[in-house]
């Protein structure tokens, strides 16, 4: 098989077109050191500059265009698809729509230079309703940015890249074990970490039905919806009673929940993930009575029980008050 270096002079813009669209468009795989590696044989003239920069441009502008014609036919499910690609898929979610929701369409530029984030800016663009051409424009001007900047640091350091690979050879193959054992206990890491996390979603975890009974027998059960705002502006609706409490305010549970009362935690992640961390956080300290909502708000509202619209923004309320 030949070596990166070697494609990259034999086929040239295919092999950055190609390694630009998976990884903009999802891949877990890192694009800056191929971007890197061409611009330096750009600058020892095997490449074309121009073309280096146009072909990952184009790449990267056709993955945008993907998640985001996805999001605007797909919604929330074409989300959830995506954070199956990541290593820590349960908050790069809610990560996403938070800075989405500072910065709309902007954060299409932002997201070019954030690793695994940038399908999830264009679909969160698709699912709420940011105008095509409007999208267009930020996700042009990110793609160039982006290709421009790694491809023209790789040119300008051509004879320095060309240096470090030229001394780094001979270590070849023991730096290829060091590299790789540090990825595989990075992975194992992640496993074990989500390993714990599903564990106690599924003991933790009550099911719509459970709840719907909870309620109707009125038995003091307090609901709490960790929605982002922009899951409330794109979803105006509650489950009845429920108060809305940012997840970073419960960092002040002592106050902000008794731990005499049964508490659920609803939110719109897959696998419940912020509300399963939360219950986490909360059992860390001991609280016993905190559990996660199976299925999340859509669980409820696609079970065809009630819901309510969401009052007009405000301070939070304190659970029990």
């Amino acid at each position: 098989m030949a070596p990166v270096p070697d494609l990259l002079v034999q086929y040239g813009a295919v092999v950055v077109f190609v390694w630009t669209f998976a990884v903009q468009a999802g891949v877990p795989a890192p694009a800056v050191p191929m971007l890197v590696g061409a611009g330096a044989l750009a600058g020892s003239g095997h490449i074309n500059f121009p073309l280096l920069v146009g072909t990952a441009t184009v790449a990267a502008l056709s993955a945008d265009l993907l998640w985001y014609r996805l999001g605007c036919f797909h919604g929330a499910q074409v989300l959830a698809t995506l954070c199956r690609f990541s290593l820590d898929p349960d908050s790069l979610i809610r990560h996403a729509k938070e800075k989405f929701a500072a910065h709309r369409a902007r954060y299409v530029i932002i997201a070019k230079f954030l690793p695994g984030v940038n399908p999830l800016a264009a679909g969160l663009a698709g699912t709420t309703g940011i105008r095509a051409d409007r999208f267009l424009v930020y996700a042009a001007v990110g793609s160039v940015v982006w290709a421009g900047v790694w491809i023209t640091l790789g040119y300008l350091c051509a004879d320095v890249i060309g240096r470090i690979a030229t001394a780094a050879a001979p270590l070849g193959r023991p730096l290829g074990f060091v590299v790789a054992a540090g990825l595989v206990a990075y992975v194992l890491l992640k496993y074990v970490q989500r390993r714990r996390f599903l564990r106690h979603l599924k003991r933790a975890r009550i099911t719509v039905l459970d709840l719907k009974q909870r309620l109707d027998a009125k038995d003091g059960l307090v609901l709490v919806d960790l929605r982002t705002a922009l899951d409330l502006e794109t979803t105006p609706y509650r489950i009845p009673t429920a108060r809305w409490i940012a997840p970073g305010m419960l960092d002040d549970h002592r106050r902000m929940i008794p731990k005499e009362i049964d508490v659920v935690f609803y939110c719109s992640e897959p696998r419940e993930a912020t509300s399963t961390r939360m219950a986490l956080l909360l059992d860390a300290h001991g609280y016993r009575n905190v559990h996660p909502l199976s299925g999340g708000f859509e669980a409820w509202r696609l079970a065809g029980f009630p819901v309510e619209a969401v009052p007009r923004p405000g301070e939070p309320q304190l659970v029990g008050s």
